[in-house]
C-alpha cells in the first residue's frame, strides 16, 4: 500500500521523473511543475512506496464560461505512476484522496480529461450529459465529470476553461 501525502517543494524532481517515465515525454510532467509553481490553489499529493515516490496527482482550479464560484472547481489532472508501480493501487489511491481533499476544500465538482474506461470507477461521468464541454472541443467520453457536491452540476452548463499552465502559460 502506499503513503499519500502533500507535495512539496523538494519533490520537484522526484513528479518530474514519474510523469516523463510514465508518459515517456516531458508534457505532463510541465504541467504539473508550472501548476505547483503558480497556482496556490492547486491540490497536489505524491504516493510514496519505502520513503520514494512513486507517483503524483494534481488537481487544479477550472472555470466554466467564466462564472464565479464560492470554492472553484477543480480538475483532475495530470495523474502518473511510475510504470514498475501502475497496477499495484498507487493511481486510485492518488485519485481518492485528491478527491477527498478536493471534497474538503468545499470544491463543488471536479473534472477530467482521461481513459473513460479508468476515471467512472471514482464516480466520474460524461461531462456532456451536464452540459460541460471541454473548451472548443466537441463533448467526448474523455471528458467526465463528478459531483462532490450534491446537485452541483444541476444547473451548470458550458465550456470549461483549464489553468492557462495547460496551454504551455
Amino acid at each position: 500500500m502506499s503513503e499519500v501525502r502533500t507535495a512539496t517543494a523538494a519533490d520537484v524532481a522526484a513528479i518530474r521523473r514519474v510523469h516523463v517515465e510514465a508518459f515517456d515525454r516531458d508534457a505532463e510532467a510541465e504541467i504539473a511543475l508550472r501548476l505547483l509553481a503558480r497556482e496556490p490553489r492547486c491540490i497536489s499529493l505524491v504516493a510514496c512506496r519505502a520513503g520514494s515516490v512513486v507517483g503524483h496527482v494534481q488537481f487544479s482550479p477550472v472555470s466554466v464560461d467564466g462564472r464565479s464560484f464560492a470554492r472553484a472547481p477543480f480538475a483532475l489532472g495530470p495523474l502518473a505512476v511510475l510504470p514498475a508501480e501502475q497496477r499495484s493501487g498507487a493511481g486510485s489511491v492518488l485519485a481518492r484522496a485528491g478527491l477527498d481533499a478536493c471534497r474538503a476544500a468545499g470544491a463543488p465538482f471536479a473534472v477530467v480529461l482521461g481513459h473513460p474506461s479508468y476515471y467512472p470507477r471514482f464516480g466520474f461521468g460524461p461531462a456532456a450529459r451536464f452540459g460541460l464541454s471541454f473548451g472548443d472541443a466537441p463533448p467526448r467520453d474523455a471528458f467526465m465529470a463528478l459531483e462532490l457536491e450534491p446537485g452541483a452540476l444541476a444547473r451548470q452548463s458550458g465550456k470549461v476553461r483549464y489553468a492557462p499552465e495547460f496551454d504551455g502559460g
